[in-house]
């Protein structure tokens, strides 16, 4: 009996990343239509799965958030777009995925508000302190990769660029979330992509 039961037990924890791997899925797929709960006990009830299943997974809300932008930002890839991809046209096309999903914009908005409390939310402060490394890394080195053809102005400073356009990218999505009557992303960014096109763009001729 007791060989059985260590049989089961080990079936289990092989089980268990699947598992996991579910419910993020689910998650998303929640999030993406109806934005984010308010709690884990009502998120757990939103993708059907129970509050005890939930904390055995996660054991808290600010983990679940994080694990499931992780997923969903696994999922869409956009840094592996090739480096000849302009800063601004990767976040635009970041943006153009983003307007089917507004609830994962609004978790984002969550997870970046939360990130200010550095006390309440210690883990989603880092994982968005990190992301925001990684974001800006690689938008500088496309801004170098511009600056390397002549398409982009050798004065200008890569690491400033890039948080210029992150800033834009998400205060821009910030404001179609509020009102996306009234903003266009794509079109906003193309103004700002004049500045700093992709490295396939020609270089101004004299």
């Amino acid at each position: 009996m007791v060989n059985g039961d260590a049989g089961a037990q080990a079936r289990s924890y092989r089980k268990a990343p699947e598992r996991r791997a579910q419910i993020l899925a689910s998650a998303i797929a929640v999030f993406a239509e109806r934005g984010v709960g308010a709690s884990l006990r009502a998120i757990g009830e939103a993708i059907g799965v129970s509050h005890a299943a939930l904390r055995y997974y996660f054991a808290h809300r600010d983990e679940l958030l994080v694990e499931v932008y992780r997923a969903h930002e696994a999922r869409g890839g956009e840094r592996a777009a090739p480096e000849e991809v302009s800063a601004v046209a990767l976040m635009e096309r970041s943006a153009e995925r983003n307007a089917s999903i507004p609830g994962l914009v609004e978790l984002y908005a969550t997870l970046t508000t939360d990130a200010l409390q550095a006390q309440q939310h210690p883990e989603t402060r880092e994982f968005v302190q990190a992301r925001f490394r990684g974001v800006r890394a690689d938008l500088a080195e496309r801004v170098r990769a511009g600056q390397a053809t002549g398409a982009i102005a050798p004065d200008i400073d890569p690491s400033d660029a890039a948080a210029l356009v992150a800033a834009a990218s998400d205060g821009l999505q910030l404001q179609w979330l509020l009102d996306p009557d009234a903003v266009d992303v794509r079109r906003s960014l193309e103004l700002l992509e004049r500045l700093l096109p992709g490295s396939d763009h020609p270089a101004p001729t004299e």
